[in-house]
C-alpha cells in the first residue's frame, strides 16, 4: 500500500514527484531506488495522455461549455506567462523548466507547454522525461539532507 500511495501521489498535477519522493523516503521509509523509480514512472504516466488528448479535449469542452472556455483560456495564458524559458530555448528550455522542483513546473505543466509551443510529442516526451529525472535527483538529495534548500 505504501508503494501504491507513492506512485499515485507522483501522478497528481500539483504534488508530482516533489511530494511523492519525500513521502516515500521520510514517511514510509522506503528505499531510495524504489521511491525514485515509483515516483519517476508515476510522474511520467500522465504526460502521455495530456500530450495526445489536451488539444481535442480542450477544444471540445471550450466549444460546448463556456466555463471550460474560460478555464482553458486562463490556463493557457498563465502557462505561457510562466514559461518564457521554453519559448526562448525550445525543448532544452522545456527540460530546464520541468527540472526545477517548484510547484507548477513539473511534467504536467511541461506537457501543456509542449502543446502550446508546438514541440513535437516525441521530442517533448524525451525532454520532459529528462527534466523529471533531474527534478527527481534534486528532490531525493533534498529529502535525504545531502543538499540544503536555503
Amino acid at each position: 500500500m505504501k508503494e501504491i500511495n507513492v506512485f499515485l501521489l507522483s501522478m497528481l498535477p500539483i504534488s508530482e514527484l516533489r511530494g511523492s519522493i519525500p513521502l516515500g523516503l521520510l514517511h514510509y521509509k522506503l528505499g531510495v531506488f524504489e521511491t525514485f523509480l515509483l515516483s519517476y514512472i508515476g510522474n511520467l504516466i500522465p504526460v502521455i495522455p495530456v500530450m495526445f488528448f489536451l488539444e481535442k479535449f480542450s477544444e471540445f469542452l471550450s466549444n460546448n461549455f463556456n466555463i471550460f472556455k474560460k478555464f482553458f483560456d486562463w490556463l493557457f495564458a498563465r502557462t505561457r506567462r510562466r514559461t518564457k524559458v521554453v519559448e526562448k530555448y525550445g525543448p532544452v528550455g522545456l527540460m530546464l523548466f520541468v527540472a526545477i522542483p517548484l510547484p507548477y513546473t513539473g511534467a504536467w505543466t511541461g506537457a501543456v507547454c509542449a502543446f502550446l509551443f508546438g514541440i513535437k510529442k516525441r521530442i517533448a516526451f524525451f525532454y520532459i522525461s529528462l527534466g523529471v529525472f533531474i527534478a527527481g535527483i534534486i528532490v531525493t538529495l533534498l529529502s535525504l539532507g545531502i543538499i540544503k534548500f536555503v
